[in-house]
C-alpha cells in the first residue's frame, strides 16, 4: 500500500502484525492500539500495549512479541466486538533502544484471522530519528471496517504519541534506586493512590532483551507537533482528524499509564506483586523463545515432525493453600480452568513453534488467597534434543502492573527442561521469583525431567506414563 492509501476490511476479526528485520544494533519496538471516539480516547484504558495489553471490551489485544531474522509484535482485533461508539483504531509503534532510521524492513500487516490471508500490508520508509509511530488505522465508514496506511512520525515516543490521542502520561522522574545491579527493580513509593511512572528507553541502540526499568527522567519534549496525518485516499470519505494540536479530552481517570518494563535477572529475581497493588484479574503468563542456532535434532523419540520447528510445552506444578497440589500441563491433559481449582488454565498449546503470541498461562489473581505456590516450567516437546542454542522469555502480565519479563539462556548440558519462575505466598504477599535452573532428564532418559523437577522442588507426585499430546 502507498502511504494515505485505503483498503476494504470485510471480515469480522484480523490480526495485525508489526514486523521487522532484526541484526546488530537494531533496537526493539513494540506495537500499541489506541481505540478513538472523534480522534481521542474516551479514557486510558482505551489505549492497549506492552503494560495494558487488553481492552475492557475484549475486543483489542495486545498478543506479544516472537523473536527471530524477522521479528514480529501482534495485536489481534475482534471488529465485530469494538464498541458502537469507537470510529477509529489507531496501529502504533514505539521504538525501544534507539531510533525507527536504524530499522530495517519495517512494516505493519492486516491479517484474516480466520485463515491467515494477508488483508494489506504497509512498508514504512524514510524514518530518521522517530522514536514513534502511527503506521496505520481501521476505521469505520458507512458502517463498514477500513484498514489506511499512515506513516505519521513522533520524536517524542511512545509518552508523546499517547499524550496527543488524550491519553495521561506520568512523566515526573523515578525516585531514586539503592546502589544495586543495574537491572535491579525498586518499586516507586506507594503514595494513596497506586502512582505508576513512565521511563524512556536507554539511548544506545541494542537488540531487544528484556530491559532495565532504571533509567533517567525523560526530558521535556518541545518538538514541533507533528503533521496531520497523510491526504485520504480520493474514494474515502473524510475521517474526524486526529489533531494533535487539541489538549487531551478531559476525563481519563485512574493513574496515569505506566510505560515501564520490569526485568527479573540472576542479580535482582525477585518482586512482590502485592507491593505493586498487582493482585487481582488475570495475569497473563506468556512464553516465546527463539533459537540461535539450528535445533539439535529429533524430538522427543527421535522425531522431528514439523521441518525442524522447536515445539516448547509451558507448564506449571501448583499447590492450594489447603494442601492439594496438581499441575497444568498439555502432556498430562490437564489444562486447568479459572473460575474454580486450581484458578489457571493453558490457555493454547503451540504445537508448531511458528504462534506469534507463544504458549500461555492464565491465573486468576482473583484467588491469591487460595495460592500456597506455583512453579512455572518449560520443556522440550520436539525439534532439539536440548536447550543449548535455545533462548526462552517468559512474561508475566499483571493487571495494573508492568510486564514482568524474564529471560533463559546458556544452557551448556542435555537439559530438556527449565524450570523459569515461582510464585509464592509468603505471610500474604505473593512473591514472582525467577529460578532459570536448566534440568537433565535422569539416566538419560529424555521424557524424565520432570520427575526430576517434582522431586527437586518437592512436589511428592505419583507418575504414569504419557501417550504425547495426540
Amino acid at each position: 500500500m502507498m502511504k494515505g492509501a485505503n483498503v476494504a476490511v470485510p471480515m469480522s476479526a484480523v490480526r495485525i502484525e508489526l514486523g521487522w528485520q532484526s541484526g546488530p544494533g537494531v533496537p526493539d519496538a513494540d506495537a500499541s492500539a489506541l481505540l478513538l471516539v472523534s480522534g481521542k480516547v474516551r479514557s486510558d484504558s482505551d489505549f492497549v500495549f506492552y503494560n495494558q495489553p487488553a481492552h475492557a471490551s475484549g475486543a483489542v489485544r495486545y498478543e506479544g512479541k516472537q523473536q527471530g531474522p524477522v521479528v514480529l509484535d501482534t495485536l489481534s482485533v475482534n471488529l465485530a466486538q469494538v464498541e458502537s461508539q469507537i470510529d477509529a483504531i489507531v496501529i502504533a509503534a514505539s521504538s525501544d533502544g534507539g531510533t525507527f532510521g536504524q530499522f530495517n524492513g519495517l512494516y505493519v500487516r492486516v491479517i484474516d484471522a480466520s485463515n491467515g490471508t494477508e488483508v494489506a500490508r504497509f512498508d514504512s520508509v524514510g524514518a530518521a530519528t522517530e522514536t514513534a509511530f502511527v503506521l496505520g488505522e481501521l476505521y469505520r465508514r458507512q458502517g463498514a471496517w477500513k484498514f489506511r496506511a499512515v506513516g505519521q512520525g513522533y520524536a517524542s515516543g511512545l509518552a508523546g504519541l499517547a499524550t496527543d490521542f488524550g491519553i495521561s502520561v506520568d512523566d515526573a522522574p523515578a525516585p531514586a534506586a539503592s546502589p544495586a545491579p543495574p537491572q535491579q527493580f525498586t518499586p516507586p513509593q506507594p503514595p494513596p493512590a497506586p502512582q505508576q511512572q513512565f521511563a524512556p528507553p536507554p539511548a544506545p541502540p541494542q537488540q531487544f532483551v528484556p530491559p532495565a526499568p532504571q533509567f533517567a527522567p525523560p526530558p521535556t519534549y518541545s518538538a514541533p507537533t507533528p503533521p496531520p496525518y497523510p491526504p485520504q485516499a480520493p474514494d474515502s470519505a473524510p475521517t474526524p482528524p486526529h489533531s494533535p494540536q487539541q489538549p487531551p479530552a478531559a476525563g481519563p481517570s485512574g493513574a496515569p499509564i505506566n510505560m515501564s518494563k520490569i526485568a527479573l535477572t540472576k542479580e535482582s529475581p525477585s518482586i512482590s506483586l502485592t507491593k505493586q497493588g498487582a493482585i487481582a484479574g488475570t495475569m497473563r503468563v506468556n512464553l516465546n523463545w527463539t533459537i540461535s542456532a539450528a535445533p539439535s535434532g529429533g524430538g522427543l523419540f527421535g522425531r522431528n515432525r514439523g521441518g525442524g520447528t522447536l515445539d516448547l510445552d509451558l507448564s506449571c506444578f501448583f499447590e492450594l493453600a489447603d494442601g492439594r497440589i496438581g499441575s497444568v500441563r498439555a502432556l498430562d491433559r490437564s489444562f486447568g480452568a479459572l473460575d474454580r481449582p486450581p484458578f489457571i488454565r493453558l490457555d493454547q498449546d503451540d504445537r508448531t513453534g511458528t504462534s506469534s503470541t507463544g504458549e500461555n498461562l492464565d491465573i486468576n489473581l482473583d484467588f491469591t488467597a487460595q495460592f500456597r505456590r506455583i512453579l512455572v516450567f518449560a520443556s522440550i516437546y520436539e525439534g532439539a534434543t536440548d536447550f543449548r542454542g535455545v533462548q526462552a522469555t517468559a512474561t508475566l502480565y499483571p493487571v495494573n502492573s508492568a510486564p514482568i519479563e524474564m529471560t533463559m539462556d546458556g544452557c551448556t548440558d542435555n537439559s530438556r527442561d527449565v524450570v523459569l519462575a515461582h510464585i509464592e505466598n509468603l505471610n500474604g504477599e505473593f512473591v514472582v521469583r525467577r529460578d532459570g535452573t536448566f534440568v537433565r532428564p535422569p539416566g538419560g532418559r529424555p521424557g524424565s525431567g520432570i520427575r526430576e523437577i517434582a522431586q527437586m522442588y518437592g512436589w511428592g507426585f505419583q507418575f504414569q506414563a504419557s501417550s504425547g499430546k495426540g
